[in-house]
């Protein structure tokens, strides 16, 4: 008699997979899972489908190797590099294989290093160690936290530090640039590179007694840091911005000529103009619309959008694109660019000025009354600006107001141009796109080079034309090399987190505002929230959050969309003197539609590679900018401590208030330390700090008044203090003071009347409040 089928084991859930997972540490993968719950051929082929679904719904994500994880996770040991102190002196480190998995550019966890024993070396920044990790929660921006305890220090270099060198007498000591250092370092007189005072120097940390200032060497002079144009020579440093050109670059720079007309469409008698800044550098697109002359498009509008032709001076793999590549963008500071190519190029060949012959690659676009995009041709021409345009003059002969040179263009000119531009905002309206409005800082120069003002960044009309044209430009680029079956740089931003909606739901829960859980989210969505409390007190603050939910845009061959502008495909092709990205568009273009030399070779590109390369580029450019900005608006208030002024909260974090003043847009924080004799527990569902004992609570949007108690050009950090309806501070004593009466604690954290068990560390009690609560100080 036959043996009868053996039965197949119980396939597992979606909870028992991610449990099993979990205990293996980032080891298991689908041959570990099968072979655990002993499934057959059949469930493995089901396993397969469960495993890619759970990668696309973000709850597991691939680690090296085949093996999986769970995103973000850690194994229980692991290698970390310290990092150094944070705000209040705890120490923090990174795991030293991070990212997991290739291609994951998502944020590392949090650790926090249990102090080592009795008798050991503190731990400084870029000591590498071996050590365990439990598990604590997350913080306020959906990032696991942990923390780590020392099995072995690991031998490995230390991180340098950037700082000023400062001598006095025979003290030798260097002051960090960056804010988040913890105190001052000492040099030895034999370690300092025959650096003078008051120049910006890297230094090596040396290991040194436990106690009292850290020790360095100087390692490399950067530069003398003698005058406010010295101040983004410090970010240009801290951000490793490459500045200086290899001289084959530059060779090939300087031999450039004019480019022939050739095969060229001759666009010279166009009237095309260029409007920009007044203190812009560089002019790479220019722009011109007149009413479609086809009866078929009733109100319709021919565009024509020209772009400087780079790729005829840039060609695969020359040095000039060698070096393009490298730094992917330009980084532009208040008082200099650092530029992607030399300014024989960025200024010159490449720059459509008014009144000379330029190369251009030219989009022709055609678009019907309601702003939606019917059909596109691009093309290589040669075109000459009629005039160079800035937006507060364009605006202002809009409203009536033109001068000598927009005087003759505000009919046959200007007036389509606004034309067009009403009907593309027609489409940005029917799409939906995501409508933020946020101020920016502008820094104003003097010129001498010091820091004449800080003042709103303006956001006329001419701003958003020159903005719709030119995404119109880039929806036909990447219609276009889809077509041509051409590789696409495209850029693309995803929705948000299911972890940053659920934030952002909790938040907009305690204003009454719902957000349905299980909704596929659209950039429309979060307009509706925000024409709900526009005109209200809560109107920033709903902004600041919502911005805060979104994720952050970058380049990639493979398309997702772009959310917040609520576009199925899009790419980067009106800027090729400042991104590389656009260049490859441009390449890609001219490949495709045949259109002469510089196109893209077969074997030119890794895209994939190029893409996450270039998104880490701007992004150092976008850090570097905003720290330079942070350093000069310091610089421009400097000599204002004292003085009190009104702002906004911008941010609410458990050891302070970040606070925007109203004038300058400068941000500084209040210490927690200085909001008076109360304990301040921190809510983030709601980001706010409240008071046990008064009930007092701070929150984000909320106006204050403060008085600048101190700003350092140096960092930029600025410290501010409350100040009453009396204009007298809030607390008698101004400082990073942190006494235990004043520490903050999670709205859900162990209360002040729960003393501290004695002789444990502040690791060992926030392991205890975790038992008790279930949470643990959170951390932005």
């Amino acid at each position: 008699m036959a043996d009868s089928p053996k039965s197949p084991a119980p396939f597992p859930s979606d909870e028992q997979i991610l449990e099993f997972l979990r205990d293996q540490g980032g080891r298991g993968g689908k041959r570990e899972i099968a072979r655990a719950f002993r499934l057959d051929a059949d469930q493995k082929t089901i396993l397969k489908k469960v495993l890619r679904r759970l990668k696309d719904e973000g709850r597991l994500a691939a680690s090296r190797g085949k093996r999986l994880r769970e995103p973000g996770a850690l194994p229980e040991v692991t290698v970390l590099t310290v990092a150094g102190p944070d705000v209040d002196g705890e120490v923090l480190a990174r795991p030293a294989n991070w990212p997991l998995a290739e291609g994951d550019d998502a944020p590392p966890p949090v650790i926090y290093m249990v102090p080592d024993r009795r008798g050991h070396p503190a731990l400084g920044a870029g000591d590498r160690v071996l050590a365990r990790l439990t598990p604590a929660g997350f913080n306020e921006d959906g990032l696991r936290q942990y923390e780590a305890t020392v099995i072995r220090r690991l031998p490995g270099a230390v991180d340098r530090v950037l700082g000023l060198f400062r001598r006095n007498g025979k003290e030798l000591r260097i002051q960090p640039v960056d804010r988040r250092a913890k105190g001052e370092l000492v040099v030895a007189p034999g370690e300092t590179l025959d650096a003078g005072h008051g120049d910006l120097v890297w230094a090596e940390p040396v290991r040194g007694r436990p106690f009292g200032l850290r020790q360095a060497r100087v390692v490399e002079v950067v530069g003398r840091m003698d005058g406010p144009r010295s101040i983004s020579l410090v970010a240009i440093a801290a951000h490793d911005i490459p500045t200086r050109f290899p001289q084959a670059a530059l060779d090939q720079a300087a031999a450039a000529t004019a480019a022939p007309l050739g095969r060229r469409t001759d666009l010279r008698d166009l009237p095309l103009v260029t409007i920009d800044g007044a203190d812009a550098r560089d002019f790479d697109d220019a722009v011109f619309a007149r009413p479609d002359d086809d009866p078929k498009n009733p109100g319709g509008w021919h565009l024509v959008v020209a772009i400087a032709d780079v790729a005829w001076y840039v060609r695969p793999g020359d040095p000039l694109d060698k070096e393009a590549r490298k730094r992917g963008n330009s980084v532009y500071f208040p008082d200099r660019v650092v530029p992607m190519l030399p300014e024989a190029l960025s200024n010159g060949w490449c720059s459509l000025v008014p009144r000379e012959d330029r190369p251009c690659l030219a989009a022709h676009l055609w678009i019907d009354a309601k702003g939606d995009l019917l059909r596109h041709r691009f093309e290589r021409a040669l075109m000459r600006s009629a005039a160079r345009l800035t937006y507060t003059q364009v605006q202002a002969a809009r409203d009536g107001a033109p001068d000598e040179v927009t005087g003759p263009l505000v009919e046959g000119v200007l007036a389509p141009l606004y034309g067009a531009f009403r009907a593309l905002l027609k489409n940005r309206e029917g799409r939906g796109a995501l409508e933020l409005d946020l101020p920016e800082r502008r820094i104003v120069m003097a010129e001498d080079g010091s820091v004449a003002g800080v003042e709103p960044r303006e956001r006329l009309d001419s701003h958003k034309l020159i903005e719709e044209f030119m995404i119109c430009a880039n929806v036909a680029a990447a219609e276009t090399l889809e077509k041509m079956r051409q590789p696409c740089m495209y850029r693309v931003h995803d929705e948000p987190s299911r972890e940053k909606l659920e934030s952002l739901r909790e938040f907009l829960d305690s204003l009454d505002i719902p957000l349905a859980r299980g909704q596929v989210m659209r950039a429309r969505q979060f307009n509706a929230i925000l024409g709900r409390v526009a005109g209200t007190p809560q109107s920033h603050m709903v902004s600041e959050v919502v911005l805060r939910s979104q994720a952050q845009a970058e380049y990639s061959p493979d398309n997702i969309g772009h959310f917040g502008l609520a576009l199925r495909r899009y790419c980067h092709f009106t800027s090729p003197i400042r991104r590389y990205a656009d260049l490859l568009v441009h390449r890609a273009i001219i490949a495709g539609g045949r259109l002469g030399d510089g196109g893209l070779a077969d074997d030119d590109e890794d895209f994939a590679e190029t893409g996450q390369h270039l998104s880490v580029t701007e992004r150092r450019a976008a850090a570097a900018e905003r720290d330079a900005v942070d350093r000069f608006t310091a610089a421009f208030l400097a000599d204002r401590v004292g003085t009190n002024f009104r702002g906004r909260i911008n941010g609410v974090t458990r050891f302070g208030l970040f606070v925007t003043l109203d004038d300058s847009g400068a941000d500084g924080l209040v210490p927690i330390g200085t909001l008076g004799d109360d304990y301040y527990v921190h809510d983030e569902t709601r980001h706010a700090l409240r008071g046990r004992l008064s009930g007092q609570e701070f929150r984000l949007g909320d106006r204050v008044a403060v008085r600048l108690v101190e700003a350092d050009p140096v960092t930029g950090g600025m410290i501010m203090g409350l100040v009453d309806d009396d204009g007298d501070l809030v607390s008698d004593r101004i400082g990073l003071r942190r006494g235990p009466a004043r520490r903050p604690h999670n709205a859900a954290g162990p209360g002040p009347g729960k003393p501290k068990a004695k002789g444990k560390s502040k690791a060992a009690r926030r392991k205890a409040a975790k038992a008790t609560s279930g949470k643990v100080g959170r951390r932005r």
